[in-house]
C-alpha cells in the first residue's frame, strides 16, 4: 500500500508541535517566570549613593591646595578637563584594598564616592598641604537583553545618573519582535534571591510615576513574541527534506 505523503506530513508537523517543548522553540529565552510571580512592587525613585566594591575600576586625580593647582591648569588649557584626562586608573582588589601612590594599600570598598574621596583626603593629608581628590567609577554597567536573549548590549552608566528610557535607546530601541509592555528590571545577586520588577512602557500613561533610574549592574530583559510558527517550521524543515526524499523513493518502487 502506497503511503498518503500529505497526510503523514501533516501529522508529523502536529505532532511536533504538540510535543515541542519552550525549550525547543525558543532556546534562547532567559530569566523565565512563573506566570503567577510576584513581582516586587515600584519604589520612588531611590537616591542611594553607589558604594565602591571589589573588582571596581577607579580612577583618581589628587591634588594640593583644595584643588587649586587643578583650577590654575584647567584655565591655562581652557577646560578644567585638561588635567582630568591625565587620571590614572586603579583596581579595587578582591578584598576591597587598592594601591594609590605615596599610600600604598588602602580599603575603600563599601564606602559611597564622598566618603572615599573624604578618606583619601584625611589620608593624603598627612603628605600634602590641603589635599583634593576627585575619585570616579569607570565600570560601572548595565546590561541589556533583547530579542528573547538574542541580543545583547553593556551600557555604561555616567556620572550622574542613567534611566530606563535612555539604556534602551543607547541600546537601539525596542525591535518589533519584542514586547515594550513586558519588560523585566533584574536588580541584586543574580544567586540570592534578586529584586525583579515588571515595566510597561507601552504608553505614556504606564511610564508616570514608575522609578525608571537604573543602579550598578542592573539587569534589563526584553520579552518577545515568540513565533511558533516560524520556529516549528524551522525546526522541521530538515526532517521533511529527509521524509520527502524517502517517500519519493519509496513511491518509485
Amino acid at each position: 500500500m502506497k503511503i498518503n505523503s500529505s497526510r503523514f506530513i501533516l501529522w508529523l508537523v502536529i505532532a511536533l508541535t504538540t510535543f515541542s517543548s519552550c525549550k525547543v522553540l525558543q532556546p534562547n529565552r532567559m530569566f523565565k517566570t512563573d506566570s503567577d510571580f510576584a513581582y516586587n512592587e515600584f519604589k520612588p525613585v531611590d537616591t542611594k549613593e553607589y558604594k565602591v566594591q571589589p573588582y571596581d575600576i577607579i580612577s583618581l586625580s589628587i591634588t594640593t591646595n583644595n584643588g587649586l593647582t587643578l583650577i590654575n591648569i584647567g584655565n591655562q588649557q581652557g577646560s578644567s578637563r585638561g588635567n582630568l584626562r591625565r587620571e590614572i586608573e586603579y583596581l579595587v582588589e578582591y578584598d576591597g584594598y587598592v594601591k594609590v601612590p605615596t599610600l600604598g594599600r588602602v580599603h575603600i570598598a563599601g564606602k559611597t564616592i564622598r566618603e572615599a574621596e573624604a578618606f583619601l583626603e584625611k589620608q593624603y593629608a598627612a603628605y600634602y598641604k590641603n589635599p583634593f581628590v576627585l575619585l570616579r567609577v569607570n565600570n560601572r554597567k548595565v546590561y541589556v537583553f533583547k530579542g528573547g536573549g538574542g541580543q545583547g548590549s553593556v551600557i555604561n552608566i555616567p556620572e550622574d545618573r542613567l534611566t530606563l528610557i535612555e539604556a534602551l535607546a543607547m541600546s537601539g530601541g525596542i525591535p518589533d519582535s519584542d514586547k515594550a509592555y513586558k519588560i523585566k528590571l533584574i536588580r541584586g545577586d543574580l544567586s540570592s534571591n534578586p529584586e525583579v520588577y515588571r515595566y510597561n512602557i507601552s504608553s505614556l500613561e504606564d511610564v508616570q510615576g514608575s522609578n525608571l533610574l537604573l543602579q550598578a549592574n542592573d539587569i534589563i530583559y526584553i520579552e518577545s513574541r515568540p513565533r511558533y510558527a516560524r520556529r516549528v517550521l524551522t525546526e522541521i524543515t530538515p526532517y521533511l527534506t529527509i521524509l520527502s526524499t524517502f517517500l519519493l523513493v519509496y513511491n518509485l518502487f
